[in-house]
């Protein structure tokens, strides 16, 4: 089945394609949309089972996002894009590279990891996933997830910020959930992909990330021909949303030089 993603497509300019983390929804773009807009054209499209998507029947499969993302450059007419991905977002971010190189003109992965889940990781994933299918859904999303998401410095100092996250992960219909957790559960290693990129690369970092640590965000950058790492201060896994004009700053710096450039 051909899902069709919704996506949200503001301002103009280069296009910057903007993929969510889990288990949120293109909605934690807010500050991008408002702070980039009118520097860029920014697409934040729902990942399938997020937001305003559908999810489809496939099998769960991140190949299968990137495919659907694939058809949303056609479908908004964008020939090539620079495309930025959060945790979940990167892993669909780096298939997209993979599988449609074309239309990749940058890549910016921001608390994500190349490598494929440990067995423990990996466990966890598929408890959850089932979890998710049963009546306690929310509860695994709000007790396990949500902790890990924000960094203490968000937790103890950004009330608003942290509300709103726990408003987002509370409206994530449980059926995707578990289809994402399925779907990362099993997708492999993205060394080679990120080994054989032609275009330049940003890699970003919450400092106080725990999901995805600096240390990995550091063995992303030396796989990549061509990559500069930000580390963002007292932001956690979500410092799109914890640090947005740190975030916004370094995308745009990143995005006009590579207009500048011709790349």
């Amino acid at each position: 089945m051909t899902v069709q993603l919704y996506a949200r497509d503001v301002g103009t300019g280069t296009p910057l394609v903007l993929l969510h983390a889990f288990p949120l929804s293109s909605a934690m773009w807010l500050a991008q949309r408002e702070g980039l807009a009118c520097r860029f054209r920014v697409v934040t499209p729902d990942l399938r089972g997020f937001g305003g998507s559908l999810l489809g029947d496939d099998e769960p499969s991140i190949d299968a996002m990137a495919d659907d993302v694939a058809r949303v450059f056609r479908r908004l007419g964008v020939q090539r894009a620079v495309v930025g991905g959060l945790s979940m977002g990167g892993y669909v971010a780096m298939a997209l590279c993979r599988r449609h190189p074309d239309l990749v003109r940058g890549l910016v992965l921001a608390d994500t990891r190349a490598g494929a889940d440990t067995d423990e990781v990996r466990a966890t994933r598929l408890r959850q996933a089932e979890t998710l299918e049963g009546e306690d859904s929310v509860r695994v999303l709000v007790e396990e997830v949500l902790p890990h998401l924000v960094g203490p410095t968000t937790f103890r100092q950004r009330a608003l910020i942290y509300g709103r996250v726990r408003g987002l992960v509370q409206a994530t219909p449980p059926r995707a959930a578990a289809w994402a957790q399925r779907a990362m559960a099993a997708r492999g290693d993205a060394f080679e992909t990120l080994r054989g990129l032609k275009v330049p690369a940003l890699v970003m970092v919450g400092a106080e990330d725990v999901l995805a640590t600096e240390e990995e965000a550091r063995v992303m950058v030396d796989a990549l021909p061509n990559a500069e790492l930000q580390v963002i201060p007292r932001a956690g896994h979500l410092c799109a949303v914890e640090q947005p004009d740190l975030f916004n700053q370094a995308v745009a710096e990143f995005t006009t030089a590579l207009a500048r450039t011709g790349e």
